[in-house]
């Protein structure tokens, strides 16, 4: 998300009131969209509101031991997240300071009135001594604003690259654009862009990042199904999937329908979009139309494919597994607070189960690609070998580019994990 400064005639104490609110919701368990999805703060602030809430989440792990030197005492938990943003707004637009610290207060007394000493007292002794304070907060979790078990399972599994991966999660998120092929190629869409002033660059055959995010609206020819937007590390599974014109496939995860309009980007196919919730099989339907495309969309668990199955075999199916999201942080930093290390088992074995449900409904030659936007092995490459370990009619194929199938998130894309598997 783009940074998104207040201007004076913004009210700031809003704005900290409601990002403070959607911030305590994620500490109670509840995702940041959700939290936001809720709010309707006062007009021209829903921006502001969500620069707060994104910056301070992204930063929670530095903001909570500041503000742990900075108490004597817990406080309640609105109270303490409410706080945290303000440390996050004062560490981020130091020139504000005084409005800051002022603005702070006056939400407070929204809150909890009698602890508005208590939020003038310590974002002044913040201002004042912060060096030292930033000294004293010296943990990893501090550091790299994660919880410990996960900062401790990436050191494991990745020696060389766990503090880079931890850092590419703490970055904004760039925004890429996938190219519909059968409208135009990414070079005819970047020089589009040039001619109206917008910079970008090609990253592969159909991807396209941009210099500066844009609203959703405002992207040239999104309306008309010429672009997608989709991280251009999501966009290798539809290629990776090795789709033929004509070939019955199933998409098996298939909410937000991004995957299946590229998969039909790419072939004429008898395409099968499933998805176990309904709401979310509505986005499917509108991703498809405004593409131009049209497929057999169904709401239905593939653990039961009974319910929703044909009676036919599929040529190709896409296993875009549900997983930790350890990937995508830097889009949804709120995981990085939500999960739990029990998540990873627990997710694990419904990865296996999908798997082992899904193989029935392919057809002998037939391949299945395994995702996750997960970077935990668990959830990625052992689950895999756990699959191989107990199917001897699949056999993993390589896939140019990855190293074991992980892609590692960076500055350009998030990161993710891809498995292609033959049934001989």
């Amino acid at each position: 998300m783009p940074h998104v400064p207040l201007s004076r005639s913004a009210n700031l104490e809003l704005a900290l009131y409601a990002a403070g609110d959607a911030v305590a919701q994620v500490r109670a368990g509840r995702s940041l969209t959700d939290a936001l999805a809720g709010l309707e703060p006062a007009a021209g602030l829903r921006a502001a509101v969500q620069d707060l809430a994104y910056g301070t989440l992204r930063n929670l792990g530095l903001l909570d031991a500041l503000l742990a030197e900075l108490l004597r005492k817990p406080v309640k938990p609105a109270l303490h997240a409410l706080l945290v943003c303000a440390l996050y707004q004062l560490r981020a637009r130091p020139r504000t300071a005084h409005t800051t610290v002022d603005q702070t207060v006056r939400a407070v007394s929204r809150l909890e009135p009698a602890a508005k000493g208590l939020a003038n007292a310590v974002l002044r002794n913040y201002l004042r001594e912060a060096d030292a304070l930033l000294a004293r907060c010296n943990s990893d979790a501090a550091h790299y604003s994660y919880q410990q078990w996960w900062i401790d399972r990436l050191r494991d599994a990745w020696p060389q690259r766990w503090e880079s991966v931890l850092n590419a999660g703490n970055l904004h998120p760039p925004m890429s654009l996938r190219v519909n092929r059968r409208r135009l190629t990414a070079a005819q869409y970047l020089a589009r862009l040039g001619e109206l002033g917008i910079a970008g660059e090609s990253i592969g055959t159909q991807a396209v990042l941009l210099e500066r995010p844009l609203p959703i609206e405002s992207v040239p020819g999104f309306g008309a199904g010429e672009v997608s937007v989709q991280d251009a590390g999501a966009q290798l599974a539809a290629p990776f999937l090795d789709t033929r014109p004509g070939m019955r496939v199933l998409d098996a995860c298939a909410a937000p329908g991004g995957k299946a309009g590229h998969i039909l980007e790419l072939a004429d196919c008898a395409l099968t979009a499933l998805d176990s919730d309904p709401v979310r099989i509505a986005r499917i339907r509108d991703n498809l139309t405004r593409l131009g495309f049209d497929a057999r969309v169904v709401c239905g668990d593939c653990l039961s494919p009974a319910a929703w199955s044909d009676g036919g075999q599929f040529e190709r199916i896409l296993l875009d597994a549900p997983c930790t999201a350890s990937g995508v942080v830097k889009r949804h930093p709120d995981i990085k607070w939500l999960r739990r290390e029990s998540d990873i088992a627990r997710l694990a074995s419904t990865q296996g189960r999908m798997l082992d449900a899904l193989w029935q409904q392919l057809a002998p030659g037939g391949k299945l690609l395994y995702a996750t936007c997960s970077v935990f092995p668990q959830e990625n490459a052992q689950t895999i070998a756990s699959f191989l370990a107990r199917n001897r009619t699949a056999r993993q194929l390589p896939l140019a580019g990855l190293d074991a199938g992980q892609l590692l998130p960076d500055a350009r894309h998030d990161g993710f994990f891809y498995a292609l598997l033959e049934k001989q």
